[in-house]
């Protein structure tokens, strides 16, 4: 099978030759950046090294699927908020202060996609795709309703505004879920397969179990209906308390690091949902060497796993070695 079909067979709750093997997060590592050529900052503004270094992740990594972008500011940049850029090191993040309030009513531009980065965004993706073909899958990343609100309005007003005035925070799950779900349909478009939502606000670490269930449920699964794709969410920590939520948005793959426990995610998603997951990014993948990855890949996929990955993104200091060690273990793993 080419990575493509493997990776597209298991979305269609079919089986693969082998386990497929890929990242739902962000990829990159100085390891990569040095073999293309491809270095941030201008990786995360620029089309085509952009792609360049996604792609590197099937090239170098022997990854199945390749994935833009690899920070969550393009959304909240064309909204408006401005832009704290992490140099050749580290992933850009959200400004402060913020230029948004609790009483403001946010409004999504009538020219949004042609805003900040987003065009070059989903040039790179039309460039990927020149480039992979239908060999390898490509993932297109988009920012989740309740962490677009985030950046709005910063972490500490939203977390308050739960509990005090959740009223007053839809208006920017409104607009933050029409901003993911715009910039998903032209990723689609743009020749993306499979869709991820990173909505990291929306960790139990952050937000209880139930302020999610009633507040960010319903928005989530509008973007799940509206996306013609398959769309994984991906939510940071130990989502057990969250899964049967996330199920509920009709997802066809959840992402989720080695801190939950996939054989309850499991009995909850039963066979209809993809698991995602396996290897601790940094405990494990970047600290340890590659017998203890090995062993924790393994210790992970007998508990239920459909797609080892790491958990959450790669930090950029993990050696390729380290990840094809990962990799080994799914290749193992026939059907």
């Amino acid at each position: 099978m080419t990575p493509k079909e493997r990776v597209m067979k298991v979305f269609n709750r079919e089986k693969p030759d082998v386990m497929p093997c890929f990242c739902a997060n962000s990829t990159p590592t100085y390891e990569q950046m040095e073999k293309t050529g491809a270095y941030w900052p201008e990786a995360h503004e620029n089309a085509e090294l952009m792609a360049a270094l996604a792609i590197a992740a099937h090239t170098e990594l022997g990854f199945d699927a390749v994935r833009v972008p690899f920070c969550q500011t393009f959304e909240a940049e064309a909204l408006g908020c401005t832009i704290k850029w992490g140099g050749k090191e580290n992933i850009p993040g959200i400004d402060h202060p913020v230029q948004y309030t609790l009483d403001d009513i946010p409004v999504l531009p009538d020219n949004y996609l042609e805003t900040g980065r987003i065009p070059q965004l989903i040039e790179s993706v039309r460039i990927m795709k020149r480039q992979v073909g239908d060999e390898v899958a490509i993932l297109g990343g988009i920012v989740g309703p309740f962490t677009i609100a985030g950046a709005m309005l910063d972490s500490v007003p939203i977390l308050k505004a739960t509990f005090k005035s959740p009223d007053k925070i839809h208006p920017f799950l409104e607009v933050g879920e029409q901003a993911g779900t715009l910039l998903g349909k032209a990723l689609i478009d743009a020749g993306a397969d499979i869709i991820v939502v990173e909505d990291m606000t929306c960790s139990p670490d952050l937000i209880a179990p139930k302020t999610y269930g009633e507040m960010e449920v319903e928005y989530q699964t509008r973007q799940v209906d509206a996306l013609d794709a398959p769309v994984i969410i991906h939510i940071c920590g130990n989502v057990d308390s969250i899964i049967p939520f996330i199920h509920e948005t009709g997802c066809a793959g959840i992402s989720i690091e080695p801190k939950s426990d996939v054989r309850r995610a499991r009995q909850i998603v039963g066979d209809e949902t993809v698991l995602i997951g396996g290897v601790d990014t940094a405990t494990t993948l970047f600290l340890k060497g590659p017998e203890e990855i090995e062993e924790s890949a393994r210790e992970q996929i007998e508990l239920g796993l459909d797609i080892l990955a790491p958990g959450c993104a790669i930090a950029p200091g993990t050696s390729t070695e380290n990840i094809l060690a990962m990799l080994a273990v799914a290749r193992e793993i026939k059907y």
